[in-house]
C-alpha cells in the first residue's frame, strides 16, 4: 500500500503545472482577467466582496461575489449599452460608473481603472507618477484619486500589481488581485 501511495504521489506531481506568469501589457486597454476582492470605505459604508473581471478593448464582465463565490451582481458593457444585473434586478444604462452608483451605492472609477489594474495611466488627462527604486509604479495621480501600490507580483518594473489603494474625497478603494490570468 505504502509502495502505491508513493507512486501515485510521483505521478500526480509530475502531472503538476508551473503557474503562467502573466506579464503586464505592453500597450494601453489590452485585454486582461482577474481575480481579486474589492473593499470600498466612504463614510458610513464599509462593503466589500470579491471579484472577477475580464476585460477586452469592446467589452467588460465584471462579476460582484459573495464570500461563498455566489454573484451578487454582474456588470456588463459592451459598445451598446451597460447593463447590471442582480438576483432579482436587470438595470441598464451608458455609464458602468453611474450605473453601478445608482445600483449599488460604490462608485468605482471603472474608465480609468481598466488602466489603474495593470499600473498603467489612463490615455485621457494628466497624470502625475512616482516609481519605486525597481521602476515599478508606487503612486499614480489621476482623475482626482491617487492610487498607491503597495505590491506587486514580481519585482521587476514591468511586474502586474497584487495590491493597490484608491482615495478621492473621503472615500477608499482597497484592491487585491489574488489571480491573474493570461489573455
Amino acid at each position: 500500500m505504502r509502495r502505491f501511495l508513493l507512486l501515485l504521489a510521483a505521478l500526480l506531481s509530475g502531472c503538476a503545472t508551473a503557474p503562467v506568469e502573466v506579464q503586464r501589457p505592453v500597450q494601453a486597454d489590452a485585454p486582461f482577467a482577474f481575480n481579486g476582492r474589492v473593499a470600498i470605505k466612504k463614510g458610513e459604508l464599509h462593503e466589500s466582496a470579491g471579484l472577477r473581471w475580464v476585460h477586452r478593448a469592446a467589452e467588460d464582465e465584471i462579476l460582484l461575489l459573495a464570500p461563498l463565490g455566489q454573484t451578487v451582481a454582474r456588470i456588463h458593457r459592451d459598445a451598446n449599452e451597460v447593463t447590471l444585473d442582480t438576483s432579482d434586478k436587470h438595470y441598464t444604462n451608458q455609464d458602468m460608473e453611474t450605473l453601478m452608483q445608482q445600483v449599488l451605492g460604490w462608485h468605482l472609477p471603472l474608465s480609468g481603472l481598466r488602466y489603474w489594474v495593470t499600473a498603467l495611466p489612463a490615455p485621457e488627462g494628466t497624470s502625475s507618477i512616482e516609481r519605486a527604486s525597481n521602476g515599478q509604479l508606487s503612486v499614480l495621480r489621476q482623475q482626482g484619486w491617487e492610487i498607491s501600490y503597495s505590491r506587486y507580483a514580481a519585482p521587476t518594473p514591468d511586474a502586474l500589481p497584487l495590491r493597490m489603494k484608491l482615495q478621492r474625497e473621503g472615500t477608499q478603494v482597497l484592491l487585491l488581485i489574488d489571480e491573474w490570468e493570461a489573455q
